[in-house]
């Protein structure tokens, strides 16, 4: 869970580059990248330790930034905003940044966010049919964010805004066992 401290810097960065971007009308292109490196990111160990290292040089950081910037093609935009986000030393909050950007995109565009995590992966027609649900639940457009925790054995996680609806087999286990301890 990212600190305060971090959902601030994160905030500031992402409004920082939403402006830009939006400025510059490609919106798109940098949200396509932001999402295409959040993707990046969960699948990948190394370039986990490559944002959380503090033993790396800012350098190193940066070359490194550089290097997967222009390998997955990035927009030019995106590319400089990682080498400014390497130079502060702000790699780590970079997921929080991530988000912030896409909770941006997703007010201008007058759609609400969903953050979904479910206990395996969710096949497309699972997928539209959740979106569908919460489309008509929220009486709107629906920006989802689905994520994948394997600890959740069985069913999923919903947060829209403040509210979450959580029908996870390891939640359910625990309300089980609490309410064992209460019998016994």
């Amino acid at each position: 869970m990212p600190s305060e401290t971090t959902g601030v810097i994160a905030d500031r960065y992402a409004t920082a580059l939403f402006d830009l971007a939006d400025g510059q009308s490609v919106l798109d292109q940098v949200a396509g990248d932001l999402k295409s490196l959040k993707a990046m990111i969960r699948d990948s160990a190394d370039l986990n330790r490559l944002l959380d290292s503090p033993a790396l040089k800012r350098a190193e950081q940066g070359k490194a930034v550089a290097a997967l910037s222009d390998a997955a093609q990035f927009h030019g935009l995106t590319k400089n905003f990682l080498g400014l986000v390497a130079s502060h030393r702000r790699l780590n909050s970079l997921p929080a940044m991530i988000r912030a950007f896409l909770g941006l995109l997703a007010k201008k565009r007058g759609e609400v966010s969903a953050q979904v995590t479910s206990a395996a992966q969710l096949s497309q027609s699972q997928l539209d049919a959740l979106v569908s649900s919460l489309k008509s639940a929220c009486g709107g457009n629906v920006a989802v964010d689905v994520a994948v925790d394997p600890s959740l054995l069985g069913g999923m996680v919903v947060k829209v805004g403040s509210r979450m609806v959580d029908s996870s087999l390891k939640t359910k286990l625990q309300h089980l066992k609490l309410a064992m301890k209460g019998v016994g």
